[in-house]
């Protein structure tokens, strides 16, 4: 009795790790490497935005979630956010430089999404992604439901 209730725990306890070790090894565009990349499309209004996303713990966790139906949202004068249902692993995370217009990120604190269309900075960000064709939705006032999907 006892050995078969410690595998039926190992077996639960497999089961959550191994999904989620796969997420985060996803090949991404690195550093100018050409590999297969996740990629998700924000539909809100009438616009579609797609990124790439990186190969990080983190942008396997939110790639995860996808599919997702929620709302985009102004935010500040350089960025919309978007609420996520729960937070991101923060695993393997740490400062980064060269942020610019067009990149997607997580904002620790909170647990929501960073969409910037204008500079910024600040620490407790992770950087998920870039948008590729630009980001002038972004920069359309309002706030829109929003579906997340992977492209």
């Amino acid at each position: 009795m006892i050995t078969r209730r410690r595998n039926i725990l190992l077996g639960i306890g497999a089961a959550m790790i191994v999904p989620n070790a796969g997420l985060g090894q996803q090949p991404a565009q690195v550093n100018g490497n050409s590999s297969t990349a996740v990629r998700v499309r924000f539909t809100f209004g009438d616009s579609t935005m797609t990124a790439t996303l990186n190969d990080s713990p983190s942008a396997g966790d939110f790639a995860s979630m996808l599919p997702l139906d929620l709302t985009i949202e102004d935010y500040s004068h350089n960025e919309k956010i978007v609420r996520l249902p729960r937070k991101l692993t923060d695993e393997g995370s740490g400062p980064f430089d060269n942020e610019r217009p067009g990149d997607l990120c997580y904002f620790k604190p909170w647990g929501n999404l960073a969409l910037f269309y204008g500079g910024y900075k600040w620490d407790g960000l992770i950087r998920l992604g870039r948008f590729e064709d630009g980001f002038d939705p972004l920069r359309i006032r309002g706030n829109f439901s929003d579906r997340i999907e992977r492209a």
